[in-house]
């Protein structure tokens, strides 16, 4: 008898829905998040280094705060919220920074009648600036950090996401690029594809690992929400894991 056919891509079934990070995955703020930091940090003349920088990835801003104020930034935490903040709008507002290929994967998406929803520790005011900038109805769910009770790595705002969607966590995907975000995410049990970006992302059991969005299409969403983990990253040295690296 001749081989059974390989079932057609279409015809796996799809995550409920897609829940996005935003720094860094989504778009490519950490640039400007960063920028903010140093200037903020030289304004009281210290120092702020690529390595300092780093760690902050994937912070709550309010976590990030006390950091800086630990660093010598002798500001109240929501005052170096509200400067940092500021800052990154400004820059949004003059331009979307898209990642390579979240627009076209978000279309995919829509086109395929999978919903999107947005998860983030940046405020709402940042989110708002972002979705200016896309068409409207891109996401049917927002969770911004300051309206969630514990921030990443906690589930809480992946739960949150899919409580408004009201779908399963684990029948979603979330696309997330940093080691809170994935903690968070993988918690609440939605399959999740770490996307590297300025950080690394190391192998955990169960995590699928891409290099950038452009590897990511409704194929190989349809192929990790039915349990496989697909690692398209090289092998790489242990680095900190989900838990070992403060949660934007």
């Amino acid at each position: 008898m001749p081989p059974t056919p390989l079932p057609d891509a279409a015809a796996r079934p799809l995550p409920a829905a897609v829940l996005w990070d935003m720094d860094g995955t989504l778009v490519d703020t950490e640039p400007a998040w960063m920028a903010a930091e140093r200037r903020l940090v030289e304004e009281f003349g210290l120092r702020w280094t690529t390595d300092d920088a780093a760690r902050m990835v994937g912070m709550p801003l309010l976590g990030a705060a006390e950091v800086l104020r630990d660093h010598g930034v002798d500001l109240p935490p929501g005052a170096i919220v509200e400067r940092m903040l500021e800052e990154v709008v400004a820059s949004v507002r003059v331009e979307v920074p898209w990642q390579p290929g979240a627009r076209e994967l978000l279309d995919a998406l829509a086109a395929a009648g999978v919903p999107s929803a947005l998860v983030t520790m940046s405020y709402r005011a940042l989110t708002d600036a972002v979705l200016a900038g896309a068409p409207e109805g891109t996401f049917a769910v927002v969770v911004p950090g300051d309206e969630v009770t514990h921030g990443k790595p906690h589930p809480e705002p992946y739960l949150r996401a899919a409580e408004r969607l009201g779908v399963d966590p684990r029948a979603c995907v979330a696309l997330e690029d940093s080691p809170p975000g994935i903690a968070s995410a993988m918690a609440s049990g939605a399959r999740t594809i770490g996307v590297q970006h300025m950080v690394p992302v190391v192998a955990l059991p169960g995590l699928s690992r891409v290099d950038g969005l452009e590897r990511v299409d409704l194929d190989l969403l349809a192929r990790v929400v039915a349990g496989e983990t697909i690692d398209l990253l090289a092998p790489q040295a242990a680095g900190p894991t989900a838990d070992e690296v403060p949660a934007r």
